[in-house]
């Protein structure tokens, strides 16, 4: 059957992470922003007449239940629709990164299916299944770079200046829930304000996160230091494990060690779907 839909799932980079707190739930209160960059996975959908949900590994193999079956068969469950979709993925954007790319797919996956099947969800209606899929899928389905706050569920849309980057994952890979139950790691970062992100976006803050990754996983001090001999600095995304550093000038990266994946990448001022959901709330059961 032919593709009704190709489309792309871009990645993130936090521009800083700071941890302000802890709930009574065990959960951390965060403060960041994400940036939308053109490193990009590809997913192809095909309308499927008989209910089922399927996926084609284009690439690397991926987990049986990963997060693109789980948001399909949410949204099928929410809407109760007959159709099913079968998926066909490339992934590009490496997973234990810290750069979001199961939740942009899930976020994807949400957004061409709510076109495919027809359903017509709005945009916090999908936002509320994506929040049982991940915390950040809320960010990939609003479409814009945005402020984040609380357990990353308060999203503040913000303008962001263009920006390119040299992105840094090393072999390894990092599981968030290994960083965040560290005891070591900082959870007192004083809050901050939006115009003090502002006015100075690509310099603000840092990642309280950085340290810990850094003593679990070598790559990403590694990474770090392949970028400061070439006279950047770096900073981590997310959990990790990979970094970033923004670039001013034409950089040579043939030279990067073969365990590394290093990409040139561009910010991004909107995602590729942005409006395919409409901001306007319907009333549909299960949702």
């Amino acid at each position: 059957m032919k593709a009704l839909y190709d489309i792309a799932a871009p990645a993130k980079l936090n521009l800083f992470l700071h941890i302000t707190g802890r709930r009574s739930d065990g959960y951390h209160l965060m403060q960041s922003a994400f940036m939308l960059i053109d490193w990009c996975d590809t997913l192809h959908f095909e309308l499927r007449a008989d209910g089922a949900i399927s996926r084609e590994d284009l690439g690397a193999a991926l987990p049986a239940d990963d997060l693109i079956v789980r948001a399909a068969r949410a949204l099928q469950a929410a809407s109760g629709t007959p159709l099913g979709v079968h998926v066909g993925i490339e992934k590009r954007i490496p997973a234990q990164a810290g750069m979001g790319g199961g939740s942009s797919d899930a976020a994807s996956t949400l957004l061409a299916l709510n076109q495919l099947w027809k359903l017509e969800f709005s945009l916090e209606q999908l936002a509320a299944i994506g929040l049982r899929l991940g915390a950040d899928v809320p960010f990939f389905l609003g479409g814009h770079n945005a402020w984040v706050e609380g357990i990353g569920e308060k999203l503040t849309p913000v303008t962001l200046p263009k920006g390119r980057f040299l992105v840094v994952k090393p072999n390894e890979g990092l599981e968030t829930k290994l960083i965040f139950s560290d005891p070591t790691l900082k959870r007192d970062s004083e809050t901050a304000i939006i115009s003090g992100f502002i006015a100075d976006a690509f310099g603000f803050g840092r990642n309280d996160l950085q340290s810990v990754a850094q003593r679990l996983c070598p790559g990403v001090t590694h990474a770090l230091e392949w970028l400061a001999m070439r006279g950047l600095e770096g900073r981590m995304t997310g959990s990790g494990s990979a970094v970033f550093a923004r670039v001013l000038q034409e950089i040579d990266i043939s030279s990067a060690p073969g365990a590394f994946q290093v990409r040139l990448c561009n910010s991004l001022d909107v995602h590729p779907l942005v409006g395919w959901a409409s901001s306007k709330s319907l009333s549909v059961d299960g949702v």
